[in-house]
């Protein structure tokens, strides 16, 4: 079949969607189709990244006028967001009134699909697929310096990231002089006592991640966050907060705090545990998309 995809992979640090449209055009073409870059080459399926418009990719609305004009092709739209990620108030009314139109959804998480099914969806074919990661994200060797080394890494410097909870792991910082904190990404300029590496990505990014201790999220909201499954990927006992969405689905009830004391309490247990979560790599996620989704179009 001949895939349109609407996005394009940029190299460099980015976020979770942009690893998947990395994956696709790596794999995808191995599964025996042909990924075009226009709709003039008549694709069979239409694959909504961002429903919004972009100079460089085609929108929701083009895609929906292309199938009125040819009925055979398939809209297939994957949803990683919604307004309580970043609070805002115009993405969840936009994505279900594309819903009308879509013919396949594609979830990046159990909470996710709930979320936007309790909000009026009316797409009726739906799945779930959890992201894949890169095989460079395993075990490293750890620092080992008589600390507990904390870490976090994100490329967005919302506050809905969690930065309140980052503030008070810094805080924490100061006053014991047995654990350590590093931010990995943007961030926001609160920290005092937190080492701050400017945003990583791929092979540097997995070296650097695999040699802490711990790894906690304090996104609120996130649909299915690459961050996790990366450090899950590496490890690393990873702790979400109890607001984490997809986060929290990824990490397991028995990683999930509920305030800062519980946090406190759990990183101090963090060396007789270790998440259940079993990741893949992107490859078999592809796969899981082809054989489940693609070839039952």
């Amino acid at each position: 079949m001949k895939i349109l995809i609407n996005r394009k992979h940029i190299e460099g640090p980015w976020g979770g969607g942009n690893n998947f449209v990395k994956a696709f055009h790596e794999y995808i073409p191995k599964l025996g189709h042909n990924i075009v870059n226009s709709l003039s080459e008549n694709p069979d399926i239409v694959f909504i990244m961002d429903p919004r418009y972009d100079r460089d990719q085609i929108s929701i609305n083009e895609a929906i006028e292309y199938n009125r004009f040819n009925p055979k092709s398939k809209i297939i739209q994957r949803i990683n967001e919604c307004d309580a990620r970043k609070g805002t108030k115009d993405i969840d009314i936009l994505l279900k009134e594309c819903s009308k139109y879509i013919h396949k959804t594609i979830f990046v998480s159990e909470w996710m699909m709930s979320y936007h099914m309790k909000k009026g969806w009316q797409c009726k074919d739906n799945s779930i697929l959890i992201n894949g990661v890169f095989e460079y994200y395993k075990p490293q060797p750890k620092i080992n310096n008589g600390k507990t080394n904390i870490v976090t890494h994100h490329w967005s410097d919302n506050f809905m990231k969690g930065f309140d909870y980052y503030d008070m792991i810094d805080d924490l910082c100061g006053k014991r002089d047995d654990i350590t904190f590093t931010y990995i990404g943007r961030e926001r300029g609160t920290f005092k006592n937190t080492k701050v590496i400017p945003p990583l990505f791929g092979e540097e990014l997995a070296r650097e991640l695999g040699k802490y201790d711990v790894y906690i999220t304090a996104s609120r909201y996130d649909p299915g966050p690459n961050h996790v499954l990366e450090s899950i990927a590496c490890g690393i006992p990873t702790f979400s907060y109890v607001e984490g969405g997809g986060a929290c689905e990824f990490t397991g009830k028995d990683f999930i705090f509920e305030s800062f004391s519980s946090l406190v309490e759990k990183i101090e247990l963090s060396a007789y545990n270790k998440n259940n979560m079993k990741t893949q790599s992107w490859k078999e996620c592809m796969e899981k998309l082809n054989e489940n989704i693609l070839l039952k179009c």
